[in-house]
């Protein structure tokens, strides 16, 4: 009769145990689902609105790159041309106010130059090849290197150019005007684009006879930046002849953010 007796209540103690940890699992489970929107209950009755946030600036830095490039016979040489053009460039440009840190090598290139010689061979029979023979020879090396800049005084751009213009750079692209930091823009934009999605929301719901309750999904569509084109001194003149620098205007830039919102209706 004892041992029976233990026997139940061993039972019920693991019962009751195994209940416990089963509730637990389940409240937690309920508890990870409402940490998201849109958690729970799903909704039945929803609208989906969007919206759409544009962003005006003016462009505050632009983007100037350059390349040397040079020939020698020797690569020692042709590297030595264009180190010395590019410290000219470059003193020119610091001149100018711009800080080292706006200033990085994009590109250093070196590789031979080679040529086709033929070898002349003597042939006295019906035996004689049909093309002379010949191999590929070096016969130079050339070395480039690229050299991107930012400058924050967007009134120096254009003397930043005529100045490598004179240093003997042939080789620019830019000035292209841009905006240093977007990712402020980019949130001004979004939360345009939210609140005109909210007020086309709630426009829609007055008109149906119901209310919002809450936001169950959101999507954002991507910024879509609009820049201003830039004009390439390249295309405008022949760089370094003498004729004056032309007047780059860089306008106005605008990002654009567009949202989808879903809200549950009652």
């Amino acid at each position: 009769m004892e041992d029976s007796k233990t026997k139940l209540f061993k039972a019920l103690t693991v019962f009751t145990m195994l209940s416990a940890v089963l509730v637990g699992a389940m409240v937690i489970s309920e508890v990870k689902g409402y940490r998201f929107i849109g958690g729970g209950v799903s909704a039945t009755n929803t609208i989906s609105v969007s919206g759409e946030g544009e962003v005006f600036a003016s462009p505050d830095i632009a983007n100037i790159s350059f390349t040397v490039r040079e020939e020698a016979k020797k690569v020692s040489d042709a590297q030595d041309k264009v180190t010395t053009k590019v410290k000219t460039a470059l003193a020119g440009i610091r001149k100018q106010g711009v800080a080292d840190k706006d200033i990085k090598t994009q590109n250093y290139s070196s590789y031979p130059k080679y040529e086709w010689q033929e070898v002349t061979v003597s042939c006295l029979s019906l035996d004689c090849p049909p093309s002379r023979p010949g191999k590929q020879v070096v016969v130079g090396y050339e070395v480039s290197q690229t050299v991107t800049i930012k400058v924050r005084d967007l009134e120096k751009a254009n003397a930043i150019v005529d100045g490598l213009a004179t240093a003997g750079v042939r080789e620019m692209q830019g000035p292209n005007f841009a905006i240093d930091d977007e990712d402020g823009l980019k949130a001004e934009a979004r939360k345009i684009a939210i609140e005109k999605a909210r007020a086309k929301a709630e426009v829609l719901a007055r008109d149906l006879g119901v209310s919002l309750v809450r936001v169950v999904s959101f999507s954002e569509g991507g910024y879509y930046p609009m820049y201003s084109r830039a004009t390439s001194v390249g295309m405008e003149k022949g760089i370094g002849d003498d004729s004056s620098m032309p007047e780059i205007p860089h306008g106005e830039e605008n990002i654009t953010s567009s949202v989808t919102v879903t809200y549950e209706i009652r």
